[in-house]
């Protein structure tokens, strides 16, 4: 059955926004924090050494790289299972699936779509989730999982696209936090600063063609493949 699409920027109900904090907390657990998306190779070459490095990397991720990237992943994925349009969303699906630049990246990004659709489905069960989960099994990209869900449950595509990325980018932080290492006061300056970044991702995830899209971010693919040989690693990526 289609579902209403008028409530794409509307602000969530108690019950969405409820569903929302709970997928988005560091308690969901897909395994968000064994992923730094390359930032520990850059932290071992010394390219970010402080908390202004780790800003800039995060905020590139979220303006030219995989944020970008996955913005319109999720906002195309949410459009498609808000109007009911099956065959729209496991397009979708398949694309994140092969936009990829690095091994590591591909499993970051997998392993938790694979996670947190198992994690929707035992705790917030919905049958349109679990068919659409059940045709791409442990073939999920993070981002059109979460995208599907929202839709699903009537989370509005903005907030849910705007915390995604958030989320995203806090994770990174964390790592980052650890790795340079940094307080934990510079961590949440940290985050702050990245808000305008992460506003502007969600910005050009509501409006992206996917026809049209793509990274900008070679340097951070270079850090990814570096990261799978070396030496002693914290992370996954």
């Amino acid at each position: 059955m289609a579902m209403d699409t008028t409530i794409i920027t509307d602000a969530p109900d108690a019950s969405a926004l409820y569903r929302l904090l709970a997928w988005l907390s560091p308690a969901c657990p897909i395994g968000a924090f064994s992923y730094s998306h390359g930032l520990e190779r850059a932290v071992d070459e010394r390219r970010v050494q402080d908390r202004a490095g780790l800003v800039a990397y995060v905020a590139t991720v979220l303006r030219a790289g995989a944020g970008r990237v996955d913005g319109a992943l999720l906002a195309a994925s949410w459009r498609a299972a808000a109007a009911g349009r099956e065959n729209a969303l496991d397009a979708v699906a398949v694309l994140a699936a092969a936009w990829r630049g690095t091994a590591e990246t591909a499993l970051e990004t997998m392993q938790q779509g694979t996670a947190f659709a198992a994690v929707i489905q035992a705790a917030w069960p919905e049958p349109r989730f679990g068919a659409f989960a059940a045709r791409h099994p442990r073939r999920l990209a993070h981002p059109v999982a979460f995208g599907a869900a929202a839709a699903f449950h009537r989370v509005p595509l903005r907030p849910a696209l705007a915390g995604w990325l958030a989320a995203f980018a806090a994770n990174l932080v964390s790592a980052g936090v650890r790795l340079v290492p940094l307080g934990q006061t510079d961590g949440q300056i940290a985050t702050a600063a990245l808000h305008p970044a992460v506003e502007e991702a969600a910005d050009a995830g509501l409006t992206a063609d996917l026809d049209r899209l793509g990274s900008a971010t070679p340097m951070l693919d270079l850090l990814s493949m570096r990261h799978e040989t070396q030496y002693t690693r914290l992370f996954r990526s």
